[in-house]
């Protein structure tokens, strides 16, 4: 029984050792991926759809509204504060809406609601319109 615990606690430790001797082989991570989001389109666009190019060119210039493009019927100044109907629609000084002219839409803001006109202000253009006399 001594021989047969010897003989196994030998070849334990011999086996040991040569599982030590041995190196593991090296393990090389896998290449990571890239993504350029410069080429990147829209998930949500077709297949194949190519967005328009602008056609304001620079877009830094603020387009040209003219007065014509408004009809302001009726002004009323008093205590009570200044309003202005303008394309049928009552505003007053300070209030925000919006104009669309085609497929473009103006930010449009009531700067003054003053006698006889109003001073109206977008995208850093102004444009006075008077008041429509029959």
């Amino acid at each position: 029984m001594k021989i047969l615990l010897s003989l196994l606690c030998l070849t334990s430790f011999g086996a040991s050792g040569l599982y030590a001797a041995q190196t593991p082989p090296a393990v090389a991570a896998p290449k990571k991926s890239v993504f350029d989001a410069a080429d990147a389109r829209n998930p949500f666009w077709p297949i194949g759809w190519k967005k328009p190019a602008s056609k304001g060119g620079n877009g830094s210039a603020a387009p040209a509204l003219s007065p014509s493009a408004f009809a302001l019927t009726s002004v009323t100044t008093g205590h009570g504060g200044s309003f202005a109907i303008l394309n049928g629609k009552i505003f007053q000084q300070g209030q925000q809406f919006g104009l669309q002219m085609g497929s473009q839409i103006y930010k449009m803001t009531v700067q003054s609601v003053q006698d006889g006109e109003v001073v109206l202000s977008y995208d850093g253009g102004q444009v006075v319109v008077p008041l429509r006399r029959r």
